[in-house]
């Protein structure tokens, strides 16, 4: 089994295991030693990975370090373990500054069992970094960061290819960073970038809040019109046939769907537009790390647009409303519950891609 399948596995068993792991020591059990064995690493051979690893550091004796990897008798690797759900700091984290700069390992990890933050020496020799140069979400398997996470692994591992990728990773996810908090507010500096370059008077406090404007909008736009773009071209390549309209089902699978076409809705004046196509496309894309498109139907009615599994309406990926002040954005769970989320428009729906996954496996 391949190791995102692996990790998926796991990741499914988090929510069953959250409520009722307490502890430290349970969330090292259940979910860390885990994700340890599916790395490669045999979690029972002490040669291999060394628990609660022990080294005097100067005036420090006894103390202790949660796990150690260990390779050609050294230590590579160290794991710092937190109680799920605990938040991490690198505060919380004394013993990996000291570790780290006794040892030859040169990568330490954070971890509650849902967050894998990894830290290496990039800014000063053997000083632990403050700020980690990978992160990785045991509840967002995201086949990227799989990648990522895959050079950490016993049959992969190769230090001097980790360290050379760390401070490009490290840095590209503070620009990323930056750039988020300029999307959500720009700031002066941003503003006044732009503005001057598109405007030859004098920037008076009253000109640069009509930029600040100006400049947050045009930015939020490029983006979402970037990535529909991007999306909209890898589409175009997949089966853009069944985008209008869903097929019709087999047979067998008409007579157990109550969803099939019918020729009576053929006739009932429902148009599907632009805006519900482009919808639909959306979200059968996000949907497409979890779920084959081809599973992906759009079903139009009078009152609503759906997207089902499987042409099923008892597995209702999700709803659209569209009026003339309010898009809107339509979860249900199983028992039928509804989720209303207002968006200003269809692009919205990239802001919610986690919630339409998290609910899209309900009916997996």
């Amino acid at each position: 089994m391949d190791l995102i399948d692996t990790l998926t596995q796991l990741s499914g068993r988090i929510s069953r295991l959250q409520e009722t792991i307490e502890t430290e020591e349970a969330t090292k059990n259940a979910l860390i030693m885990p994700v340890i064995q599916a790395l490669g690493y045999n979690v029972f051979d002490p040669f291999e990975v060394v628990p609660e690893f022990t080294a005097d550091v100067g005036t420090k004796k006894n103390e202790k370090v949660d796990y150690v990897i260990m390779q050609d008798g050294k230590p590579s690797i160290l794991i710092e373990c937190k109680c799920i759900n605990a938040p991490l700091s690198i505060n919380h984290a004394s013993q990996l500054y000291r570790y780290f700069a006794c040892t030859e390992a040169r990568i330490a990890i954070l971890t509650n069992g849902i967050d894998y933050l990894f830290y290496t020496d990039i800014e000063a020799p053997n000083v632990m970094d403050d700020k980690p140069f990978f992160e990785f979400n045991m509840l967002s398997i995201d086949p990227k960061k799989v990648a990522e996470l895959k050079k950490f692994s016993k049959s992969a591992y190769d230090l001097g290819n980790i360290l050379s990728n760390a401070s490009e990773l490290k840095y590209k996810k503070q620009i990323h960073q930056l750039l988020d908090a300029e999307l959500e507010s720009p700031t002066d500096e941003f503003v006044r970038h732009f503005a001057k370059q598109v405007y030859s008077g004098m920037l008076t406090p009253e000109r640069r809040a009509q930029f600040s404007a100006i400049v947050g909008q045009a930015f939020r736009e490029w983006v979402n019109s970037l990535v529909s773009r991007r999306l909209q071209n890898a589409l175009d390549g997949v089966s853009p046939d069944i985008l209008p309209a869903a097929p019709a089902a087999p047979p067998a699978a008409a007579a157990e769907s109550p969803d099939a076409s019918s020729e009576d809705e053929k006739d009932d004046g429902i148009v599907t537009t632009e805006e519900e196509l482009e919808g639909y496309r959306i979200v059968r894309a996000i949907l497409a790390q979890v779920v084959d498109p081809a599973r992906v139907f759009l079903k139009d009615t009078k009152s609503y647009c759906g997207v089902l599994l499987d042409h099923n309406v008892r597995k209702p990926l999700c709803r659209f409303l569209f009026t003339n002040t309010q898009t809107t954005l339509i979860l249900l769970d199983k028992e039928r519950n509804e989720k209303r989320i207002p968006m200003e428009s269809v692009l919205d729906l990239y802001k919610h891609a986690e919630e339409l996954i998290e609910y899209a496996k309900l009916y997996l």
